[in-house]
């Protein structure tokens, strides 16, 4: 109650501020943009009295808006100024009501050619990747912004805004029923898949606009096609930089820096970030801290780019991520009886709130497009690039033997190198061809040091040690977007793929999608898909079954271990956009997912590190309605998604994930709820700019994943209570500060401190129990230069 307190007497504060500011008079408002219609960010604006006396001060937002409260009758002059712009004036006068808004243009001093040159080659760069008959839901900056922790948002956190989004622990997101599969673009080229991990190898400051596209989507699309999150980074052009700083609750520390600018030729654009807390992982208990929890992460992103011409550009990315997590503690955990593994070193006395189990991630990442055309009608770009992934599991080695029965110390690295390459060529009015071809070859590594105990309670050591190298995807398709009249558009085309990996498989997948724009207000669409999703081969690394034959890490006896099978989909997608007002628009989309060889993950073993395997079928659909609104100061969002997502007979994995006979049977004869299946999920906020402070409000609602009653055979078959979570921020700009603008922010998140549960440790591949967070207050500080 005490930081609730504190967080009201903030607002209150602000509250005060802002009216005390309100003085008689009249407000000037306005906005400051560049020569191509951009908004400029941290602009200093003077309101300048006839006598040349500048009469106020102030800095435009983010998205380049200045305002000036308590103006008497008169006329002003308006200036405004910024580094590596020129001035930029404009003439106001002040009467007996508000005058219009206020537009103030400031040319750059870089060569105008060469921006004018960048944005051509974004647009290009963006025709690249149609979108026909895909859903597709937008953050912009300002989006992110009025999220209660800003740009220090977790990239998880911020996709749980967006419609069929449900969370869950160890860092998991599960779109439209998928478990994971989740592909992410950065400027349209495709970053190869990482171990699933704990934290995200991506820091959302980097990003100027991001698109969580969902449904049957275009053949460009392949592999991970649950949602596909294209990134469009900030941009290099545009001076300056800010530093910032978050802490509060759970002993967060949170700094970030972000600088842009030019050096000789190439322009860059560089980020990093670091994060301490004690929420590394999902506290197992309801309380307010969990026990041994604390994680410390690393992230780093750097963009260059180079323009040879008006019509080429080179463009370098690199990323890097690292995160030391704890394990958390369950207190009061008593060694398993039935194992007969009780006793170690003549102790039988052991307390599960000690044990210390360590994670180690590491994400690392480069990425060279060249970016071009041939003649006026025809764009490409060609990318390559390398990826290093790994992840180092370190167990308790007395304890994990004692509740266990098997102290396991893992390793794993994916490296995988590759090229992509898309074009496009403008054949007339109405048709534009488009092909592109992707090509990654992937070095796997998975090392398990195991301590167990043998049939006699004897302490052995087994060393299960693989590698794999000429690990293998292909893919190449093309496609082409048909205008057949002004309202509408068709994209068909053909996309194949070929794997080479622990199994081989290849799949020739047709696309076909539909928009149709009804009426000036409504646009439907349409769109059919045949996908076909590879295992994660970075988590496919077969478990030496006969070495741990007789031990207490031994698979069930007679229980087969097929390998793990690629997934094959035909997906279905229609829904329609509706305009109810020039600030209002509302949306569904409804889908359907028929599935031959369903990949699903679980925590099978005694390390938080996934298992894949396959349902011999599956069947998803489901239904979101959103809404948006956005008018002047005033945004709001909404969102609601069912859902349901079955499975029935397991076809691969059964020995390494410990699946019993009896439950392999009923599962084979059954469908059965995916664990991750979650029936309703809802979001929505409210965002308002009331002079120099925004306040923003926003909730996210689950009906609760999966579980297993207890002695039930069905499993999956209930679920969690269902939970809603709201969350409260502030943000004031501070102008007259001796270093500039700064600015504050406060923010609550889990207002009402609700308990709930995403995770009670029952149900198909689930690992321990996991709650939400708590309630925790933040107050942070941004310098803008």
């Amino acid at each position: 109650m005490k930081q609730a307190r504190t967080y009201l007497a903030f607002v209150a504060t602000l509250l005060v501020v802002a009216l005390a500011s309100a003085q008689e008079g009249r407000q000037v408002r306005g906005v400051v943009s560049d020569a191509l219609g951009r908004p400029i960010a941290g602009a200093q604006v003077s309101l300048m009295a006839a006598d040349g006396n500048a009469v106020g001060q102030t800095r435009t937002t983010d998205d380049g808006r200045f305002f000036f409260a308590g103006v008497p009758a008169g006329t002003y002059a308006i200036v405004s100024e910024k580094a590596s712009f020129r001035q930029g004036t404009a003439i106001v006068t002040v009467g007996n009501a508000d005058p219009a808004p206020v537009a103030l243009a400031m040319a750059s001093e870089q060569a105008l050619d060469v921006r004018v040159a960048a944005e051509r080659l974004d647009r290009a760069r963006n025709q690249l990747s149609p979108r026909t008959g895909s859903s597709q839901f937008t953050f912009q900056r300002a989006d992110i912004e009025s999220l209660p922790l800003g740009e220090n948002t977790s990239f998880n956190d911020l996709l749980t805004r967006a419609p069929g989004v449900a969370n869950d622990n160890f860092g998991q997101l599960h779109i439209r029923g998928d478990h994971a599969n989740i592909q992410y673009r950065i400027n349209g080229v495709i970053l190869p898949e990482g171990i699933t991990g704990f934290g995200s190898a991506l820091d959302t400051r980097f990003g100027d606009r991001i698109d969580l596209l969902t449904g049957a989507l275009p053949a460009q699309y392949g592999y991970r096609t649950a949602g596909v999150v294209e990134i469009e980074t900030k941009s290099a052009y545009e001076p300056g930089g800010r530093a910032g700083v978050l802490f509060g609750s759970h002993n967060t520390f949170n700094p970030g820096l972000e600088l842009s600018g030019a050096a000789g030729p190439v322009n860059y654009y560089l980020t990093g970030s670091y994060v301490r807390n004690t929420l590394g992982l999902e506290n197992p208990t309801p309380n307010v801290e969990a026990i041994h929890d604390l994680t410390r992460q690393d992230k780093g992103f750097a963009y260059f780019s180079m323009l040879p011409s008006a019509t080429t550009r080179l463009t370098a990315m690199f990323g890097t991520y690292e995160g030391r997590f704890q394990i958390p503690n369950i207190p009061g955990n008593q060694p398993d009886q039935t194992t007969g593994f009780t006793t170690l070193n003549g102790s039988t006395m052991f307390d599960s709130a000690n044990l210390d189990e360590k994670q180690r991630e590491v994400n690392r990442y480069g990425i060279l497009a060249l970016q071009s055309t041939l003649g006026e009608n025809i764009d490409y770009q060609v990318a390559v690039f390398q990826r290093y992934t790994s992840l180092h599991f370190t167990p308790d080695p007395n304890g994990d033997l004692v509740f266990l029965g098997n102290a396991s110390e893992l390793f794993k690295s994916d490296r995988a190198t590759g090229i992509q390459a898309d074009a496009s060529a403008r054949l007339n009015e109405r048709h534009t061809l488009r092909s592109g071809i992707f090509f990654s070859n992937e070095s796997v590594v998975s090392n398990n040091n195991a301590t167990v105990f043998d049939a006699s309670n004897n302490i052995v050591n087994i060393q299960d040690n693989n590698s794999r190298g000429g690990n293998h995807l292909f893919g190449i398709y093309v496609q082409d977007e048909w205008k057949l009249t002004s309202k509408l558009n068709l994209n068909y085309g053909l996309r194949y793929d070929q794997m080479n990996a622990f199994v081989k498989a290849d799949q020739l997948s047709p696309r076909l999608g539909a928009t149709w724009q009804w009426t000036p207000q409504t646009t439907l669409h349409a769109a059919y898909s045949r996908y076909f999703t590879p295992p994660p081969t970075e988590l496919v690394t077969p478990k030496t079954i006969a070495l741990f034959a007789n031990t207490s890490a031994a698979a069930p006896a007679g229980v087969p271990n097929d390998p793990v099978l690629p997934e094959r989909t035909h997906y279905f997608d229609v829904g329609l956009t509706h305009r109810l007002t020039s600030a209002l628009n509302v949306g569904v989309d409804y889908y359907y997912k028929r599935v031959t060889d369903l990949l699903d993950e679980g925590q099978f073993g005694p390390a938080p590190i996934f298992t894949p395997f396959n349902y011999k079928e599956g069947r998803v659909q489901g239904l979101e309605l959103t809404a948006n609104y956005k008018k002047d100061n005033l945004s709001a969002y909404a969102n609601l998604a069912w859902s349901t997502a079955l499975g029935k007979e397991i076809v691969s994995s059964q020995a390494s994930a410990g699946f019993q006979q009896s439950d392999l049977n009923f599962i084979a004869t059954n469908w059965v709820h995916l664990d991750h299946d979650q029936t309703y999920t809802a979001s929505g906020g409210v965002s308002y700019q009331g002079g120099k402070t925004r306040y923003s409000v926003d909730a996210v609602f689950g009906s609760g994943l999966r579980i297993t009653p207890d002695g039930s055979l069905n499993k999956n078959s209930g679920h969690l209570p269902s939970y809603t979570v709201v969350n409260v921020a502030a943000v004031h700009r501070f102008d007259d500060t001796p270093l500039g603008r700064l600015d504050g922010r406060l923010a609550v998140v889990n207002v009402f401190d609700k308990i709930y549960e995403l995770r009670d440790g029952t149900g198909i591949g689930v690992g321990p129990p996991a709650f939400g967070q708590r309630r925790a207050v933040y107050a942070g500080v941004t310098k803008v230069f």
